[in-house]
């Protein structure tokens, strides 16, 4: 699982021209899947999301995370985090996980994140729009293969 977060101050997704999710404050977060991601994995990715401390606090440190400050997440599929581009110019997207099973887990992963956030959400699968107003700009990726090695 890859998950590319970006602290924003106002984000949107839009669908066929209209708004499907929006935040105002909070993450923007692109997720992908691979084969061997589970619901193990899922729960530590987002016990890593939901407390990494990547907003400033009254001293201009980055010490609160998403909790402490009570922002929402825009949540979108990414597929496309898993391409491939070491052959050719045109990327594989062979290591994506299949749609069946990365749209199970997407939909899992959201309904457990949306227990401790707001999260708004594109449909899966969908030709979206996303507008994102980075705030920072700050842009963190998450690797399953790094943080969850033991699962």
């Amino acid at each position: 699982m890859k998950v590319v977060i970006q602290r924003s101050k106002n984000s949107k997704v839009t669908i066929d021209n209209k708004i499907n999710g929006q935040i105002d404050h909070g993450f923007v977060i692109l997720v992908g899947f691979t084969d061997g991601d589970n619901e193990k994995i899922l729960d530590k990715m987002i016990d890593k999301i939901i407390n990494l401390r990547i907003f400033e606090d009254e001293n201009g440190k980055m010490n609160k995370s998403i909790l402490d400050t009570k922002g929402s997440i825009l949540s979108i599929s990414q597929f496309t985090l898993y391409a491939c581009c070491t052959e050719g110019r045109r990327p594989s997207f062979t290591n994506a996980l299949n749609p069946n099973d990365a749209t199970i887990l997407y939909d899992k992963f959201n309904e457990k994140l949306s227990k401790f956030v707001n999260v708004q959400t594109g449909i899966f699968g969908s030709d979206m729009k996303v507008l994102i107003y980075n705030d920072g700009p700050v842009t963190i990726i998450l690797d399953s293969n790094e943080i969850c090695k033991n699962v």
